[in-house]
């Protein structure tokens, strides 16, 4: 018996954000990637986002390890992206002003 191998997509996709999800799931690939960076196994990240079949784990694994610059290069925009937010956020809402708000707010309820 001879075994027939078929060619799987990758189970990445990119919403309309652009932002990358691994299978059907709202598992980023940034996600799967820092944990495997920081060292955990597919079976530590499938156990840790179970919604992520092991198998698909894998996949997305494989698939890094393959196209390592172009994954390095969309997460360096992602995190461009949240500083961007970030700093953005930050000059239209005043912190402090919030944190004291809240306090007030805290005081008089109760």
């Amino acid at each position: 018996m001879s075994l027939h191998i078929e060619l799987e997509a990758v189970p990445l996709e990119s919403d309309t954000d652009g932002v990358v999800r691994v299978g059907k799931t709202r598992v980023t690939l940034d996600t799967i990637v820092y944990a495997f960076q920081e060292g955990l196994s597919a079976e530590e990240i499938s156990e840790q986002y179970p919604a992520v079949p092991l198998g698909i784990v894998y996949s997305t694994i494989g698939y890094y390890l393959t196209h390592q610059s172009l994954v390095q290069s969309y997460l360096v925009s992602r995190e461009d992206a949240a500083h961007s937010t970030r700093v953005k956020n930050e000059t239209r809402i005043s912190l402090p002003g919030i944190r004291a708000r809240l306090l007030a707010r805290r005081q008089k309820s109760g």
